[in-house]
This record gives structure tokens, sequence and C-alpha cells, in this order.
């Protein structure tokens, strides 16, 4: 059975640099991610496979072991193929490149990470404690956002304006809680990780379509 192309799930070339691996994998995860449609939308089951298509690519091509490791083997696999001999079942152990088990704890971690490192470009995140904590900036956007949203549904563009400044200032002091970045992010509704995850997205794709 022939195994997946990773280059192609990330739409890069097979001679990619590590540096272009992560910018493909901010790229099409952010594009792909479950959470930029509604919870009962039929587009989910796809997104959420697609998503963990693209996060099974980054883990292996991410790390230049596991990606030499996969090269060879596709190159073994290819030069089967065009000898016409079948594989035999079992070939090559895929489970040593972490498949299986808890995958969606670990595509989890490392979206998180991902995620954490772009906030922090974005100045949404910062070092501290020993981990990634949300900034000011931060909770000023997601509380805008959610209170602008709140205030446009009570009373229209004034209750927007209104409840974009509340949240403003209750966001700042939400960021006292001292969490990681993403689990802040895990925490917020849906309609404003779906936003968040948007704007960031767009960011993300001119920033690495600029390059």
């Amino acid at each position: 059975m022939s195994k997946p192309d990773f280059y192609k799930i990330l739409n890069i070339a097979q001679d990619a640099t590590q540096q272009q691996i992560r910018n493909a994998y901010k790229r099409e995860s952010l594009k792909s991610h479950p959470d930029r449609v509604p919870a009962d939308s039929p587009e989910r089951p796809a997104r959420t496979r697609k998503f963990q298509d693209i996060n099974d690519a980054y883990y292996t091509l991410s790390d230049p072991a596991r990606r030499r490791e996969y090269d060879a083997t596709r190159a073994y696999e290819e030069e089967e193929a065009e000898e016409e001999v079948p594989p035999t079942a079992g070939s090559f152990p895929w489970s040593s490149f972490g498949f299986g088990g808890d995958r969606e704890h670990r595509d989890s971690d490392q979206f998180g990470s991902v995620f954490e490192e772009m906030l922090r470009e974005e100045g949404l995140a910062e070092d501290r404690d020993g981990g990634s904590r949300p900034t000011g900036r931060f909770w000023a956007l997601v509380g805008g956002a959610s209170g602008g949203a709140l205030g446009f549904i009570v009373g229209n563009l004034p209750g927007a304006l209104a409840g974009a400044v509340a949240g403003n200032r209750i966001g700042a002091v939400r960021d006292a809680k001292g969490k990681s970045v993403y689990e802040v992010f895990l925490d917020l509704p849906t309609p404003d990780r779906t936003r968040l995850l948007s704007e960031l997205a767009a960011k993300v794709f001119r920033s690495t379509m600029g390059q």
C-alpha cells in the first residue's frame, strides 16, 4: 500500500528547506483548521481529516531523521512499483513515525506549539515564566471582538462600539490569569477562535507569499 505524499499535502517541493516546511505548515494548518467552521458544519469532518494529514506531514518532515527515513522508504516503494513487485504487508514500520497512539493529543500539542510561535511573532504573546502568555493586545483583540458582537446584538452600532470598549478593558484584566496562549485560545467561544484563526491565517499567508 502506497504511503501518503507529505510534500504534496503541504504543497511544497521535495527539496524544500526546513523553514519552507514550517511556513507551509503554518499556512495549510490554519487554512484547514476545523475551528474555522461551526461545530455542526458538514465541512468539519473533511477539515478534521485534512488537518490530521497536515499534522502527520509536518511531524514527519519537520524532523531531519524522520524525513530521511520517509524519503528513503518512498524511494524504495517507487522502485518496487516500477519492478511491479507487490509490497509485503508490514514491510515498513510506519508506527515509528508516531502514527497511532494518542494522535489527537499529539496533533493538539503540535499545533499549539506553532500557534503560540505565530502569536509571539504577531506581538499577541510573550515568553514569561517558562511559557508563552497572552499579552494585553491579545485580550484587547478577543475582548473587543466579543464585546462588539454582543453589543451589536443588543444595540446595533452604538451597542457594538460600547461593547468593544468594554471588552477591550475586560480583556486586559483577564491577561493576569497566567495561562498559556493556546490554553486561553481553547477556552474561547467558537466564534472568537474562528475569528482569531482567520485573521492569523491571513497574516501568515501574506507573510509566506511575500518571502
